[in-house]
């Protein structure tokens, strides 16, 4: 039951940066995250990849959200998309807290 606790927690620490990582690039550009990059300098591509792939699960939820309320997608494809955004939480929280154990 205590490590079924510590994935929760490892998984809320990843989705919660997901979260605010995507809600802050979407208050400075004025729009939301997206998976697609448009061409631009090498620099600019490499941080665009790396911010999102900390901020993928928000972006995974934000659209399966919408595929259900909006494009009445079946109710599966939100769950697949939940485990799936489940699980990238869960690596990019572990991530996350392994880097901040070592600061």
């Amino acid at each position: 039951m205590q490590t079924l606790a510590i994935y929760l927690y490892v998984m809320a620490v990843g989705f919660v940066a997901a979260g605010m990582l995507a809600s802050f690039v979407q208050l400075v550009s004025g729009r939301p995250l997206r998976f697609g990059l448009e061409p631009q300098s090498v620099a600019a591509s490499l941080g665009g990849v790396a911010i999102r792939v900390l901020a993928g699960p928000a972006i995974i939820m934000r659209n399966a959200w919408r595929g259900v309320q909006i494009e009445a997608r079946p109710k599966t494809w939100f769950g697949a998309s939940a485990v799936i955004a489940a699980l990238w939480s869960l690596f990019s929280g572990a991530f996350l807290l392994d880097l901040a154990m070592k600061l």
